[in-house]
């Protein structure tokens, strides 16, 4: 009896075990299930490479106008905010949560390099703003004081060409980036269009600058480096520093660097042998990944760190140069819709970038830039000509109620910190300016003469006349062109670079025959 008893207690306690270890498994088996994979976000790095200029970099030239010093510092106080309502659309959301497709990338094949058929990428989504309203100026045989700011321009560039075939981003100062690499070629393009130089000049330049190109060390031997000292060729820091390994490489700055190797290739097939082992050495997968455009940095223990680069405008501007040649496919990076929002200011609907900076770790500027160089060399496509008019116009509102002239982008000043976003909105804030560590530069707020140039050859508006009036007269005729004129004490932004001079002449060029990338 005694043993049946403590068989009967035994068999208690194994079915109490074995219903213990079943309820843990089903716990177990449920939360695994449940969970969530959390979203992945990629590090991001600032918009594009800047050459940083020492401290007694930059010349004063003398100019009859009453200027006022400004202090050489960033202030540390909130940027001034003009109320914005952010209106969020369901199509926005959807399209946030939809998961995004990997790119199948392959490292393009000489012969591979260069396809005509991708002149018109697909523009994957819509944005929905409104009718357009401002009419589009049409090609026309420029006037005799526009061909003479065209000759100021091309200046620039006579000045500060090198013997290695590459170009100063600032005046006298022997360093550069792909992106303003870039300004150099389609500037010597649009002089050529314009009858400022010669096609035998062209060509010469452009063999030399693609020399370059081709001796150029790589970083980490895959991609051009951000920074090159343009009398040697060597790798160089920011502060053009020798730097032996590099610092990194800009899928943005090699993105644009596409749009003259694109127009080069078609318009002088004598090249097409140089452009083809200049992207032949570029190891491209390392820039793609998901579709979207990946940077590098080069961090203090030696290692590469990958970072995601583009925000509204930007990302779309470089998904499209991507998709001038054959397997560089940036999808993701060419969707309009992936993170978008919208805000009221000034009374217009502006098209932003939601990912907050705070969270994602960069700037969502808004600004002129990606969208008058969108205009300039493709031709506005259905989603950025609605971007870029509500961009003109809240500009012109901002005009309308303050008595500022206005015309905002990223631009080099002759101050420290030497490099300011000039911003229609930008972490929550309209009208900011900013350095690229998000430091308040309001006292820096300037007119860009690059950007009311671009705007007056895109628009025939009474705006952009007015903005064309309000910086004609900002440059030197043997040096080139100011950056702008600054909105506190109306004083020149003396800086003069190649992205300006650049943007000037490729703007004179559109207003002549239209875009640059032409069919």
């Amino acid at each position: 009896m005694a043993l049946k008893d403590d068989l009967i207690t035994a068999r208690s306690y194994i079915v109490f075990v074995l219903g213990l270890l079943v309820a843990f498994s089903m716990v177990y088996y449920i939360e695994q299930k449940a969970t969530v994979a959390p979203q992945v976000i990629p590090p991001v790095m600032m918009v594009k490479s800047v050459v940083k200029l020492p401290n007694n970099q930059v010349q004063a030239t003398p100019v009859v106008q009453s200027e006022r010093a400004i202090d050489e510092q960033v202030i540390d106080k909130p940027v001034p905010v003009v109320a914005v309502q952010t209106v969020a659309t369901e199509e926005a959301e959807k399209k946030l949560d939809t998961p995004v497709v990997t790119a199948q990338v392959s490292t393009p094949q000489p012969q591979q390099l260069v396809a005509d058929n991708a002149m018109k990428p697909k523009v994957p989504d819509d944005v929905v703003l409104n009718p357009l309203m401002v009419k589009k100026r049409q090609p026309r045989v420029l006037t005799a004081e526009e061909m003479e700011w065209a000759r100021i321009a091309w200046q620039y560039f006579a000045n500060n060409t090198q013997a290695t075939g590459l170009v100063n981003s600032v005046n006298g100062y022997p360093s550069t980036t792909m992106w303003d690499t870039a300004s150099y070629m389609l500037g010597a393009i649009s002089a050529q269009r314009l009858g400022i130089i010669s096609k035998k000049e062209l060509n010469e330049r452009m063999a030399n600058v693609l020399v370059a190109l081709e001796k150029i060390p790589l970083f980490d031997g895959k991609l051009p480096n951000k920074s090159y000292n343009t009398k040697t060729l060597a790798m160089v820091n920011y502060a053009n520093k020798d730097a032996t390994k590099g610092i990194g490489w800009s899928a943005i700055d090699i993105g644009r660097l596409l749009v003259p190797l694109k127009i080069i290739y078609q318009k002088f097939p004598a090249h097409r042998p140089s452009i083809n082992k200049v992207l032949a050495r570029w190891q491209t997968q390392n820039m793609l990944d998901r579709g979207l455009l990946f940077g590098a940095s080069l961090k203090a223990d030696g290692t590469v760190h990958l970072l995601q680069e583009g925000r509204l405008g930007y990302e779309q501007y470089a998904a499209k140069t991507f998709a001038l040649f054959n397997n560089w496919s940036a999808n993701a990076a060419a969707s309009y819709t992936n993170y978008l929002e919208y805000v009221i200011i000034d009374g217009i609907k502006i098209a932003i970038d939601k990912r907050d900076p705070k969270q994602h770790g960069a700037y969502n500027y808004m600004l002129s830039e990606p969208f008058i160089l969108d205009g300039l060399e493709f031709g506005f496509d259905k989603n950025s000509a609605q971007l870029a008019e509500n961009m003109f116009l809240v500009q012109e509102q901002r005009y309308k109620r303050m008595g500022i002239v206005t015309a905002v982008t990223e631009d080099h000043i002759d101050v420290a910190p030497y490099f300011v976003y000039n911003t229609v909105y930008v972490a929550g804030k309209s009208w900011a300016a900013i350095t690229d560590k998000g430091q308040d530069a309001s006292a820096f707020r300037a007119l860009s003469t690059k950007a009311a140039f671009a705007w007056y050859v895109l628009y025939q508006h009474n705006y952009s006349d007015k903005l064309i009036n309000a910086v004609k007269g900002l440059n030197v005729a043997n040096q080139g062109w100011y950056a702008g004129l600054y909105e506190e004490g109306k004083r020149p932004n003396k800086v003069i670079t190649a992205n300006t001079n650049g943007v000037i002449l490729e703007s004179l060029a559109y207003l002549k025959s239209g875009k640059l990338l032409a069919n």
